[in-house]
């Protein structure tokens, strides 16, 4: 599908595609399509998710891939590479027919990007996402950057995200989930 400037989705024209293995992004009305996920990240998304699930958070609370509209004059959905549903979020998408996080529903406590290669790649996860996961007010947002070595924990305050960088054999410190056990130089090689 091309959209041209006439031919933009609406909120309603996205929720209505019925693709349940689509790879891609919506921006400002416009399909973009992702390339594969590399191995690397989608290791990264795997241990994240085995992690907290070993620290008893609830199974309907993990996911990957879930959608997110983060707005919706001009459509523009993310899908996080990971993210912890909130309690109330996890049963408001019970029986859903699709994982889209909608302006109505609770906001999820962790939203997760592993940055991919590339400037484009950098550039959406360091500037765009981190504009509209604020404006979403997503609690925690993580970045995880294998290239540079570091994983960025962004606080949602007031209405904008405070960081905090942590690297090399350094603990990841959540606001929502305290001193983790979880070492960023084993996190970005995927290491256990």
């Amino acid at each position: 599908m091309v959209q041209t400037a006439t031919n933009l989705l609406s909120l309603a024209d996205y929720l209505a595609i019925d693709d349940p293995d689509r790879r891609c992004e919506v921006e400002n009305g416009v399909i973009r399509y992702m390339p594969p996920e590399s191995e690397l990240n989608r290791r990264i998304a795997v241990q994240l998710l085995i992690y907290f699930s070993q620290l008893g958070i609830a199974p309907e609370r993990l996911t990957m891939k879930t959608e997110i509209i983060v707005t919706s004059d001009l459509v523009t959905a993310r899908a996080p590479d990971f993210m912890i549903l909130s309690e109330e979020l996890a049963i408001a998408l019970q029986g859903a027919s699709s994982s889209i996080v909608t302006h109505d529903l609770p906001r999820p406590d962790l939203a997760v990007e592993i940055v991919s290669p590339g400037k484009e790649n950098r550039d959406r996860d360091y500037r765009y996402k981190r504009s509209e996961y604020a404006t979403c007010r997503i609690p925690e947002y993580w970045i995880v950057d294998p290239e540079r070595g570091c994983v960025l924990v962004l606080e949602w305050v007031d209405g904008f995200y405070e960081v905090t960088e942590f690297s090399g054999e350094a603990n990841i410190v959540s606001p929502r989930f305290g001193a983790l056990d979880l070492r960023v130089d084993r996190v970005i090689t995927a290491q256990s």
